[in-house]
C-alpha cells in the first residue's frame, strides 16, 4: 500500500481542484459555493487560481530536497494569502458560505503544506 501523508495527499488535492477550476470553473466554484454562471470574468480568475494549483502540484511533485522545500513554503504563501482573501471576502460583504469554506480549505491545505515541509526538513 502507497505511503498516504501530507506529501501525497496536497498535491494531489491540488491537481483535483486545479484541473477543476481550469477546465470547469462553473461547478467546481459551485462545489465551493460560487456562482459563476454568466461572470466570465469570474471564470477567468477560476482558470487562473486553476493553473497555479497544478503548477504549485507539479513543482512539489517533480523536485526534492531544497528545491522541493521551496516548493511547499511557495503552497505555504499562496494558502495563506487565499485564506487571507477568504476573510477580506466576508468582511467586504462577499458570499458568506463561499468565503468560509473556501478560507477553511485554504488553512487546511496550510497545515498539510507545513506538515509536508516538516517532514521533508526531517
Amino acid at each position: 500500500m502507497p505511503d498516504i501523508n501530507a506529501s501525497t495527499i496536497l498535491p494531489a488535492v491540488r491537481l483535483a481542484i486545479g484541473a477543476g477550476a481550469w477546465a470547469a470553473p462553473g461547478p467546481t466554484g459551485k462545489v465551493f459555493g460560487f456562482n459563476l454562471s454568466d461572470n466570465h470574468e469570474a471564470v477567468f480568475l477560476g482558470r487562473l487560481f486553476g493553473v497555479r494549483d497544478i503548477a504549485l502540484a507539479a513543482g512539489a511533485l517533480a523536485t526534492n530536497g531544497a528545491s522541493r522545500r521551496l516548493w511547499w513554503r511557495l503552497g505555504i504563501v499562496c494558502d495563506l494569502a487565499d485564506a487571507a482573501a477568504g476573510v477580506l471576502g466576508v468582511r467586504s460583504g462577499g458570499p458568506k458560505r463561499a468565503n468560509v469554506l473556501a478560507t477553511m480549505t485554504a488553512l487546511a491545505a496550510v497545515g498539510l503544506g507545513a506538515a509536508a515541509l516538516a517532514a521533508e526538513e526531517g
